[in-house]
């Protein structure tokens, strides 16, 4: 009897030691993934970071389950994203890792307990935070670059009829410049360095952007191009009609507003004020409801 609990006591002493020293060791991280953390650890928050590091370890899982397919368009929507927060493809599985599994760990613990929609809104979590992280990212990336465009054209119009060639323009012009639509121009220009042709670079640009005005600008500049057209004249062009196409889609937004806000209006103000008005008046009349109802 003493030699087992002799036995068990070895036992639960080389368990801790064996537990205490997995969980001071460094994983092991593939080249790819070690390289997305260092060099998005100045960009993110420090919450990002820490759910970085805790799902570091099943990143590769992740990403074999995702397929490549899966992850090519992840990759895509991550690029129209403008990688918010020092987000790569590695730190998108690893928080898909850690909120999966704070999701469904929690939504167990709430079927326990019997709170069904608790449970479901943490499935919701688990699965579709992240997604709704890069989907405001791409919407908010893109408003901000058709919102620069334009001027950013007419700049760029007026530095070339001054004398410099397309490339020192847009060279000049990006460095005045800050937001998206500047590190996308940054992107460009580094690009043409290493030797890549304008129209790939260009076509890159527009793969990057989820922007009817950025494939407008990119067609533009390539017809322009094969046509033999000035490109002064082109850009002008082309910032007027981004002009006359943010006026039209101001007027359909607004056009759109108009029926939800009578919606809003009938649903929930008219009702309220006319509850306010009639509990006014017979708080006003001076009426005591006891005696009317016989008490």
């Amino acid at each position: 009897m003493g030699l087992l609990i002799a036995l068990l006591a070895g036992a639960s002493v080389a368990g801790v030691c064996y537990g205490v020293a997995l969980w001071r060791s460094e994983a092991r991280l593939p080249p790819d993934l070690a390289v997305a953390l260092e060099v998005g650890a100045t960009r993110t928050s420090a919450v990002g970071s820490a759910v970085d590091r805790l799902g570091m370890r099943w990143a590769p899982l992740v990403l074999r389950l995702m397929g490549e397919r899966r992850v090519a368009r992840v990759r895509t929507r991550i690029d129209r994203a403008g990688n918010p927060g020092g987000l790569t493809v590695d730190r998108y599985a690893a928080r898909r890792a850690v909120y999966g599994a704070l999701g469904f760990g929690g939504a167990l613990v709430m079927l326990v307990e019997g709170q069904f929609l608790a449970a479901v809104l943490l499935v919701a979590f688990g699965l579709f935070w992240i997604e709704v992280g890069i989907r405001v990212a791409v919407r908010e990336r893109r408003s901000a670059i058709e919102r620069t465009l334009p001027d950013f054209l007419d700049v760029l119009a007026v530095v070339v009829s001054a004398g410099l060639s397309f490339r020192q323009a847009l060279d000049r012009v990006a460095e005045r410049y800050e937001g998206p639509w500047a590190d996308e121009l940054r992107i460009v220009l580094r690009q043409m360095d290493m030797g890549v042709s304008r129209r790939e670079a260009f076509e890159g640009l527009r793969r990057r952007n989820d922007s009817e005005q950025v494939a407008q600008l990119v067609s533009a500049l390539q017809q322009g191009e094969e046509l033999g057209s000035p490109i002064v004249d082109t850009l002008m062009d082309i910032a007027e009609d981004m002009r006359r196409t943010d006026a039209q889609n101001a007027r359909r937004r607004a056009a759109r507003a108009v029926p939800k806000a009578t919606v809003i209006v009938t649903t929930f103000m008219v009702p309220g004020t006319l509850a306010l008005m009639i509990a006014g008046f017979f708080l006003g009349s001076g009426v005591d409801f006891g005696s009317v109802a016989g008490k």
